[in-house]
């Protein structure tokens, strides 16, 4: 089941000319294990689902990759200014991942997908990335079974005032009006 819904997700990329332009960008700055993730992939989804004729604005575009040799803190910067000269039109988000348990007073994280395990909703930790073949790389770290099942899944990594925080100020189920949330 997962390979089917992972496949479903690189078909509706492959339909959307923004997202596979920002893959061919991103590809372009060849990070260690690097993916767009969060919304990119979760909102592509959910607008398929909600049979939406026209896609939900992205408010951010979160890149992330895992670099455990990377000295300079603030490197992200220079990525984003790099993909802001590629695609304008997006607002990018690049983070480290091998940095960010710091900011969020975790235990080192050992990789992108790692890190993803400790974001506060499941559905909004998948990540894809296109390769240098020309191949899509898609990976989550609870699986795609719920996002497909229009679920708002709390991680209990995280505190449920966060989660709960997310879903009122992000709108949502407003925005998509069949999501069920899952405590």
């Amino acid at each position: 089941m997962a390979v089917v819904q992972m496949d479903r997700i690189i078909e509706l990329i492959k339909l959307d000319e923004l997202r596979l332009n920002a893959l061919e960008c991103v590809r372009l700055l060849d990070l260690p294990e690097c993916y767009l993730a969060a919304g990119f992939v979760r909102n592509l989804v959910w607008d398929n689902l909600h049979h939406k004729s026209e896609p939900t604005p992205l408010n951010d575009v979160d890149v992330i990759y895992f670099d455990f040799n990377e000295s300079n803190s603030d490197k992200f910067i220079e990525y984003e200014s790099k993909l802001n000269e590629l695609l304008p039109q997006l607002n990018w988000q690049v983070r480290n991942q091998a940095l960010m348990h710091i900011r969020n007073d975790d235990d080192p994280y050992l990789s992108s997908l790692d890190a993803m395990s400790y974001w506060p909703e499941k559905e909004t930790a998948i990540g894809i990335r296109k390769l240098s073949n020309g191949k899509f790389d898609c990976i989550s770290a609870f699986g795609f079974e719920s996002l497909f099942k229009l679920q708002v899944t709390y991680n209990p990594k995280r505190l449920k005032s966060v989660f709960e925080y997310r879903i009122r100020s992000k709108g949502w189920l407003i925005k998509w009006c069949n999501l069920i949330v899952a405590l």
